[in-house]
């Protein structure tokens, strides 16, 4: 032994992915504007100037986060399962070390807040909504979309910012099961349990 501290093996992936869970979780507390690099870097544990190695911006960095979930998501699930599916990622709580997908959350946060999230929150929302738009033939099919989309929204703003009783402590499957019954008067081919 030489008396030399060991070097501890870097894990670039493992970093990365810090990076991505936190920001995830930030954004969706405070949206993208009210988040910073900083405040992302910390609860990471990681330098800020590994966010920057790694995604080049906070922009491109929240991108990622609503790619990872949002569109994932959209995109292996049919329509008649997307509200649903949409719902519990809302509504699901962090597990058993299982992380919670915040995507949506951190979509809702920084829309329309007029900053560089803007454009990816909005194809975003868009996305959501034409896949939505297609559970009905009706001829406002995306007016209903958008109001089913803010319903999702608001229901997680509700239970996890304003913690309003008896939403907040409500059993997740209780509140899909009585959102998919009433989504059916509006998208008529979504699934219901």
């Amino acid at each position: 032994m030489t008396g030399e501290p060991l070097s501890r093996k870097r894990d670039a992936a493992a970093t990365r992915e810090a990076l991505l869970d936190a920001a995830a979780v930030l954004f969706a507390e405070r949206g993208f504007d009210r988040t910073t690099v900083r405040d992302i870097a910390k609860h990471a544990g990681a330098n800020q100037a590994l966010l920057f190695r790694y995604f080049g911006s906070k922009e491109l960095l929240f991108e990622e986060v609503i790619t990872r979930g949002g569109r994932e998501l959209i995109a292996a699930t049919p329509p008649e399962k997307l509200l649903e599916k949409a719902l519990r990622s809302v509504l699901s709580p962090e597990l058993h070390g299982k992380k919670r997908d915040h995507s949506l959350e951190a979509f809702l946060r920084s829309t329309g807040s007029g900053s560089a999230s803007s454009p990816i929150s909005k194809q975003l929302g868009d996305e959501y909504a034409n896949a939505l738009a297609k559970l009905t033939d009706a001829a406002d099919a995306e007016l209903r979309a958008d109001l089913m989309l803010a319903w999702v929204l608001g229901i997680g703003l509700v239970r996890d910012v304003t913690g309003r009783e008896p939403l907040a402590s409500a059993d997740p499957d209780e509140i899909c099961r009585l959102v998919l019954l009433a989504s059916r008067a509006l998208l008529e081919r979504t699934e219901t349990p």
